[in-house]
Order: C-alpha cells, then structure tokens, then sequence
C-alpha cells in the first residue's frame, strides 16, 4: 500500500496565497476518488480539493485557518487498492486512529459513508453552516432526497433574524427590571471575517483613498422596456428558453455609452491613460459570501438572447461558488443593480481599476411632469460614480443621459443609433 500527497493547486498568478477553510475529512476516514477533502479560500473564489485516489486519510498536514501556497502538502492519503481484504483496511484504521469499538471501526465507516449520502452537504453548503455557526439538523431541508439547498440556509438565517427581531421587540415591551436583567445577559458572536470579505474590505477602502469619485443622476421612465417586454416576453421565452429580463437592456445601452464616450471604457495606470478598444462589462452579483463581479466578456459580439443567457449562468455560478478565477478578472465598466434588494436611490462605489459603474435602482410608479400633464409612469433612478481624475463631469453627464435616451426609447439599442 503506496501513500499520495494531497497537495495545494496551482494558484492563478494573480493569487499569492489561499487560506484553509475547511475540512470535510479527518484522519482515518476512508475516502473515495474525487471526494471533496477540504476547501481553500482565496480573496476571489472557493476551490474543491478532491481525493486523487481511494484510500484512507493518513495525517493532516495544514488545519483551518492556515495560510498555504501553490503546491504545498496539505495532507497524506494512504491508497487503497481496488480489491484490498477488509482485515487490510481495519488494521490501517487501527494504526491511524484511536476508537472506542475498534471491532466495529468499518462497520461505522460504511454506514457513515451510506448516511451521508442521503443527507448530502456539498462543500459550498458546509461552508455556509460554518461561516453561520448553524446545525444542519436544524435546518428544514427541500432538496432532492432531504439534501440542504442554499436557499434553505437563507430562509432559515432571514426566520432566525426575524424572531431575534421580534423577541428583541418583547423584551423592550416588559418592565424596565426585566429589560435590565436582559440586558445584563447579552452575548456576542465573533467569526473570523472570510478572505473574500477582508479582500471587498480593502479594495473599498483604496477606492476611497486613491480616487476622486464622484455620482452624478438621472432618471429613466421605464414604461417602453416594460412594454416591449409585456408584448415579446411569451415570443421570446418560448424562442430562446429563457425570460426577456431587464439586464440585458441595460448592457446593451451601456455597450453603446461606452462606443460613444470612450473615455468612460479607459482607466489610469501610473502617468499613462489606457483606453480599451474592446468591452467586457462586469455584473454585479450578490452572494450570501459578498458581492463580486463576474465579467460578461464581448458584449459587443452578443445579442439579446446570448446577454440574458449568459447573465443568469453567472450568476448561478456565482450563488453555488462555481465561478472560475477567469470569470471575475478584468472588467472595463460595471453595472450594479440595487433595485433588486428594493433601493431606490444609492452611489455606487467604482470596481478598481474602472473609472465608473452604473447603479440601477427599483422601478416606482411616480407622479411626472409630461407635456404639461401630470402623469403616473413606472420610473427609476440612474448613479453614475466616475473617477474625475480621468472623467470630466460633462463626459460622465452626456455618458448618463445618453443611457437614459437609450433606454426610454429602446429600438435605438437595436439600430445601434
């Protein structure tokens, strides 16, 4: 029987080190080929670290928290042949691992191994009952086979702060003895922050610091896009198989700013400006582990049906922690949109190293001004951050109201005009 490193990936040369974040495995369990081991964090992304062979967990080498590099050894697995006697495989449990029913040590293995499998955690799930402090068997499941779901941890998390909410609302309705009693009893909850949180952290800070950033506004009736889609939806779905959303809408009027005000689609880098000739346009996608920006590579090469397909494929990517390192690199603009969350207004801070983002926000029914009539239309406010070191005002203003022609009369996108 022959023994295998578990090593680190190799990391993308824009990532100098990753952080153990957690094991799924301890020393003397038996595991399969392809078996997620652990999971490392790195400022952008999660990965899997799987088995590369059968056999059985020898020895730990980095535990949670520890910083590692491409390479390292982070465990040993010891193999296990295809056909291996079970007095074999007990005898290495014995080696490796102290137990209280070592006649029974494979017995509990096996029906570990089967029970699992019907209770299924996947590594992103683990991660997010870590990160929590929560207990699986406390949370209603409605996956396949009572298997947790990401969604089951955010309505579990969202009904546990609505019932802190409202036991804090009691005891603030009882006699001030009680309240002080209460209060005397508070606790705290520290978590380690995650590498990806530390890493948002940073960049806001240093947007703060190193630019000069301002927002500019706007607002845009929304009653034409809402229209068309009314009318094209049901086509549309039934064409492409997949719904006509209002991204896609906003990417194109963007893809048709940044043709028209080159100067937004350029950065600073030391004395010199970089203008891009090409448009890859970052989507804002919100996580239960932060915020992060994949990229929507060419825009310029795709139309409607490709944009809103590639969209919601980020963007479940992103909810499930698939998203690969070169899917959030890059970026020449970024399109964030708060009204999802139900904002109304916001400025948006600049993705670093963009020199602007676009904030779209919830689409409200608001009395207007039109043609000296007082009218009710489905209107939304535009942000436009810039960096006004690169982006005069008048640049950053045009670029808005261009967006807002662009997107109260949306058969110009088509035209290209």
């Amino acid at each position: 029987m022959s023994s295998v490193d578990i090593l680190v990936p190799n990391l993308p040369e824009s990532v100098a080190d990753a952080t153990v974040a957690v094991w799924h495995k301890k020393v003397g369990d038996k595991v399969k080929q392809d078996d997620i081991l652990l999971e490392i964090e790195t400022d952008k992304i999660m990965l899997e670290v799987p088995a590369p062979n059968t056999g059985i967990l020898e020895s730990i080498l980095e535990q949670e928290g520890s910083i590692v590099i491409s390479g390292q050894a982070l465990a040993r697995l010891n193999i296990i042949d295809q056909i291996v006697a079970k007095k074999d495989i007990k005898r290495i449990i014995q080696n490796q691992k102290s137990v209280t029913s070592i006649a029974s040590q494979e017995d509990v293995i096996i029906q570990n191994n089967e029970e699992e499998s019907h209770k299924i955690l996947t590594p992103s799930i683990r991660k997010l009952i870590a990160e929590h402090n929560l207990q699986p068997q406390n949370i209603k499941s409605s996956g396949t086979k009572g298997r947790l779901t990401r969604e089951d941890i955010e309505t579990h998390i969202h009904s546990e702060k609505k019932s802190h909410c409202t036991d804090h609302k009691n005891y603030i309705d009882t006699d001030h003895h009680q309240v002080n009693n209460i209060k005397n009893d508070h606790k705290e909850t520290r978590i380690l922050m995650s590498r990806l949180r530390k890493k948002i952290s940073e960049r806001l800070l240093a947007v703060t610091n190193t630019t000069a950033m301002l927002t500019t506004f706007n607002e845009v009736n929304m009653q034409p896009i809402i229209t068309l889609r009314k009318k094209y939806g049901e086509l549309f779905e039934k064409r492409y198989g997949i719904k006509l959303g209002l991204m896609s809408f906003y990417v194109k009027a963007v893809l048709e700013g940044l043709k028209n005000f080159p100067i937004i689609n350029a950065s600073i880098d030391g004395e010199e400006i970089v203008y891009y000739n090409y448009f890859d346009v970052s989507i804002a996608v919100s996580t239960i582990r932060g915020l992060i920006t994949p990229v929507l590579r060419n825009v310029d090469t795709l139309s409607i049906p490709d944009i809103e397909k590639n969209i919601k494929n980020l963007a479940e990517k992103g909810k499930n922690g698939k998203l690969t390192i070169e899917e959030l690199n890059g970026g020449n603009f970024t399109i964030t949109n708060g009204g999802i969350f139900g904002s109304l207004i916001s400025t948006p801070i600049i993705n670093p190293p963009q020199s602007a983002i676009l904030g779209m926000h919830a689409i409200k029914d608001r009395p207007i001004a039109l043609n000296g009539k007082i009218v009710i239309l489905p209107m939304m406010y535009l942000a436009l951050s810039y960096d006004h070191r690169l982006i005069d005002g008048k640049d950053s203003v045009n670029f808005l109201v261009y967006i807002k022609e662009l997107l109260e009369d949306p058969m110009r996108l088509f035209l290209e005009i």
